[in-house]
């Protein structure tokens, strides 16, 4: 998924492992030993190679941790690919801890640059959960996640920041 509960294609699978969740069924993609998505899949099943990558089965290991747990963390290697913004704003979402919430504007200022690009970032993240871009809320609510201002997504978002309270 990108950081965003983005819906699976047919173009996105075969995906490394699949994890039933709280919050629905979790693609999870390996890409040269390094977790590299964590998609929502709203469409029913995908494809699933097997036997899984190991980085995939501890992908998966520490997110049913984190659903058991919200306070586990994760210590996976990963392999973003955005921009270096984007990059930039991932890894100060990484220092956004469990339980805790900080809004666009928050963090926009913490990084010299703006609301809307910061949630630009957040809306492209590759590993949600794992890169916990639910955490960032707005001044007056919840805000969006992954684009959507409601739907399935912001369930999500909702359910996520709820658990780890």
């Amino acid at each position: 998924m990108s950081a965003s509960p983005r819906p699976s294609t047919s173009a996105q699978s075969p995906y490394d492992l699949l994890v039933d969740s709280p919050v629905g069924l979790l693609g999870l993609r390996v890409t040269a030993g390094c977790l590299s998505a964590v998609d929502f899949l709203y469409t029913g099943p995908a494809a699933a190679r097997t036997p899984a990558d190991p980085v995939a089965l501890r992908a998966a290991r520490q997110l049913r941790a984190y659903f058991a747990q919200p306070r586990s963390g994760f210590t996976l290697p990963l392999a973003l690919s955005g921009t270096a913004f984007q990059r930039r704003v991932w890894q100060a979402l990484q220092g956004i801890g469990s339980g805790q919430t900080m809004t666009y504007g928050e963090l926009a200022r913490r990084l010299g640059t703006s609301a809307r690009a910061v949630g630009g970032a957040c809306r492209a993240n590759p590993v949600p959960i794992v890169v916990p871009c639910h955490r960032v809320v707005a001044s007056d609510g919840l805000g969006g996640f992954g684009g959507a201002l409601d739907g399935p997504g912001l369930g999500i978002k909702h359910w996520l920041l709820a658990h780890e309270r």
